[in-house]
């Protein structure tokens, strides 16, 4: 096996799938990364057993073949060469020489054979979207994803398929984000699934740029293709909670308030607030909103917000963290926060749109 390149040519193949090489594995070929050649192209492949990631780069002198190497140490080869250099690969009985300028590695090697890749998902139907839509989708809910919750079917984000549009739902149990785009095309057959959060996290650092998006769904994985980078990630087995009735349809009262101003008062509040629970309450009055928070060294911080609110007066309880993730997924300069009582959740949103919607349960404080 032996094959030439530029250095930009690989870097960026190699940083696409790095990510998914953990640092601690339980099998030593899961810290490396699979290097195939043919016909001049070299398939890098990466996978955790969950989450695989394949890139592809055009490569000159390939005489075919396949190989796994230690892939963050190929990795920061890669970024401590110079730029512009030419890196020449070269493998010998057990080991890969990579040569660059007068630079010179010899790397460990692992047979191919023994590294674990997904090859068919048996997809039952394939998506297509626009790249910008996929990654506001992602952006929009993958921060309500739980994080190593015992209700494991909450530590991913629901992906729906209804007619022409793909929606997606993220929850941890205290706080819900939902939003919707349209399809390229209607789906075939409606269905959900639950990628875990590692395939999510993966695929938003993916979805740069403009252009199209294949989504394969199958019955225990899904799988991405874009830009010569092909994701695939196991599906969560589990049954996701019946969302839509977490979600407020009608509150009874709406806060609207300038966006930047809103998040700014609950960044300065949160200064003071608890910091194990977090908790800022909101005392509403016609057209005000005073937002208070202290913690146990009985400090206090207090700030005053003119909103536009003509309902009942009333003070309910938050974790200032879920309302400024909210207020963050926001595109828009107002934003209408749906109240109806201190015990129940409050709906925020951008006005006119029902794509996306974010819920935050009230604590008591």
């Amino acid at each position: 096996m032996k094959f030439s390149a530029a250095r930009e040519t690989l870097l960026k193949p190699l940083q696409t799938v790095v990510g998914v090489v953990e640092r601690r594995q339980t099998m030593p070929i899961l810290s490396n990364v699979l290097l195939s050649t043919q016909d001049g192209k070299l398939s890098i492949t990466a996978t955790d057993l969950e989450v695989e990631m394949v890139a592809e780069a055009e490569v000159k002198g390939d005489s075919g073949g396949d190989i796994t190497v230690p892939g963050r140490k190929l990795h920061d080869i890669f970024r401590a060469l110079p730029e512009g250099v030419s890196v020449e690969f070269n493998l010998n009985g057990d080991r890969l020489t990579v040569k660059a300028g007068r630079s010179r590695f010899t790397l460990s090697t692992l047979r191919a054979a023994d590294f674990p890749t997904i090859d068919e998902i048996g997809a039952k139907q394939t998506l297509r979207l626009n790249k910008p839509d996929l990654r506001r989708l992602v952006e929009k809910t993958h921060f309500s994803m739980a994080q190593q919750d015992v209700r494991y079917y909450l530590n991913g984000l629901l992906l729906e398929t209804d007619k022409k549009r793909l929606r997606a739902v993220a929850t941890d149990g205290h706080r819900l984000a939902l939003s919707e785009v349209d399809l390229l095309g209607a789906a075939t057959r409606d269905e959900q699934l639950i990628v875990p959060r590692k395939g999510v996290l993966e695929l938003s650092r993916l979805l740069e740029g403009e252009g199209e998006v294949q989504v394969a769904l199958g019955a225990n994985h899904i799988r991405v293709q874009l830009d010569g980078v092909r994701l695939t990630s196991k599906l969560i087995d589990g049954r996701f909670p019946e969302y839509s009735r977490v979600v407020p349809a009608q509150p009874k009262h709406t806060i609207k308030a300038d966006r930047n101003l809103f998040r700014q008062a609950l960044q300065r509040t949160a200064i003071l607030s608890n910091e194990k629970y977090r908790g800022v309450r909101l005392e509403l009055t016609t057209n005000n909103v005073v937002l208070q928070a202290n913690n146990p060294e009985q400090e206090e911080a207090v700030e005053t917000l003119e909103v536009e609110y003509s309902g009942d007066a009333m003070e309910i309880g938050f974790n200032v963290n879920y309302l400024l993730d909210a207020l963050a997924a926001v595109d828009s300069e107002q934003v209408e926060v749906g109240v109806t009582d201190a015990n129940s959740s409050c709906l925020i949103r951008e006005p006119g749109t029902e794509r996306t919607k974010f819920v935050v349960m009230p604590m008591r404080l």
